[in-house]
């Protein structure tokens, strides 16, 4: 399964950011997680076809609610877990 990671910079805490990122996922039947790993940062695996990816990272770079968006940068990444389900972290 393919792996894709992306960092996040802008003020993306309080809960719209990661349910937003979680419903786009799940539209485009991608797998994984989203978390806040540090001040206005968060971290985003994402597990799927090549295709559906390439969505919802150009609706990252284009619609998530994220003010004063930074920096946002995805790669592609191998991973040793596979997920079923996206899921919201802490």
């Amino acid at each position: 399964m393919k792996s894709y990671k992306c960092i996040v910079e802008g003020e993306v805490a309080g809960g719209r950011f990661q349910s937003w990122v979680r419903s786009a996922a799940e539209t485009l039947e991608l797998t994984g997680w989203v978390r806040n790993i540090a001040d206005k940062k968060a971290e985003i695996l994402v597990q799927g076809n090549v295709e559906a990816y390439a969505i919802f990272r150009e609706q990252l770079m284009n619609e998530a609610p994220i003010v004063n968006k930074g920096t946002i940068s995805c790669s592609a990444l191998d991973y040793d877990k596979t997920y079923t389900t996206f899921e919201t972290r802490g």
